[in-house]
């Protein structure tokens, strides 16, 4: 009885033991980062930052959308607060402002760069992902240095926003570096050779800074896009209805000319005389602000997607 006790202790704490590594951020920088983009590279010495494209990023990215201060009309400062609503808790957007103490204008480029690429913050907590961090992994690291340097241009914003609030087990952060050597795969973009210079353009914009496929997908349990519906529609993450599929299936896009897509990215109008609200109003609002041949460039590849059924919301 005594020796089965002791076993059990063994194995109990080599669990304990296991859990604590895997889960750890190092494990995971180990194990998954820097695969194929070093931080450093976007700010090496001799590397100034393009602010043009980090704008053109920035608005690809609709920081605005989550990260500008809610109920008030400048959005650009980006002190946080808007409560993000999941089937996992609730999620408190925080502030990316140049601020020193509330924001993150004490980070450095390769801070960011790790943020935004792994998930892990400049103290070695995981971010959760929320924070769309599985799409943004895409992002080269020059484009990373471009957007973060555009950041620093903007106004600091004074104010933390709220702790989340998940319930357990969501709320052990540790937790989530199994979730990511799950789902992170720490691959960043890589253009095909035999597609066009404007599909590999849209690709990137649609998959790494505009991460579409986050809202406009259905999800597992565990919350990670089910590659098989990429794309085709889902569940609104927030709970009110249903997010439409933006692949050419006849649910989704399909008949839309890159011209339809190109319109909607620009004002919000469908080919049908309709015009979208809610938080694709927000999405267009930046969309709209891109240079016209990032727009069609968009058009163009998610028009060159499989064709998928939309979500039908089970009866």
């Amino acid at each position: 009885m005594r020796k089965a006790i002791v076993a059990l202790l063994v194995l109990v704490l080599l669990g304990a033991a296991g859990f604590w590594g895997l889960t750890s951020p190092a494990a995971y920088a180990l194990i998954r980062g820097n695969g194929q983009v070093s931080p450093e590279a976007a700010s090496g010495p001799a590397r100034q930052p393009n602010l043009d494209s980090g704008r053109t990023l920035f608005f690809a990215g609709g920081c605005t959308s989550c990260h500008a201060v809610p109920n008030q009309d400048d959005k650009l400062r980006l002190g946080g607060g808007y409560a993000l609503k999941s089937p996992f808790g609730t999620f408190h957007v925080p502030n990316i402002s140049p601020h020193k103490q509330d924001g993150i204008g004490s980070w450095t480029t390769a801070d960011f760069v790790r943020a935004m690429r792994e998930g892990i913050s400049p103290d070695g907590r995981h971010y959760y992902p929320a924070f769309p961090y599985t799409s943004y992994q895409r992002m080269s690291p020059e484009d990373l240095g471009d957007l973060f340097a555009f950041i620093m241009t903007l106004q600091p914003v004074e104010g933390r926003a709220p702790g989340h609030e998940l319930p357990f087990p969501y709320n052990i952060r540790r937790g989530l570096g199994l979730w990511k050597l799950a789902f992170l795969d720490g691959q960043a973009f890589r253009p095909d050779p035999g597609k066009s210079e404007s599909l590999n353009r849209g690709a990137y914009l649609v998959n790494g800074p505009g991460h579409c496929a986050e809202c406009h997908s259905q999800r597992n349990m565990a919350g990670a896009i089910i590659e098989e519906r990429r794309f085709a529609g889902g569940p609104d993450p927030e709970g009110r209805g249903i997010v439409p599929n933006i692949t050419p299936h006849p649910t989704g896009i399909g008949g839309w000319t890159p011209d339809d897509l190109t319109t909607l990215l620009t004002t919000g109008e469908t080919p049908n005389f309709d015009t979208v609200g809610g938080p694709m109003g927000a999405v267009v609002a930046n969309t709209a602000r891109l240079p016209d041949g990032d727009r069609r460039a968009m058009a163009e590849y998610l028009l060159s997607l499989p064709p998928r059924q939309g979500f039908k919301k089970p009866e």
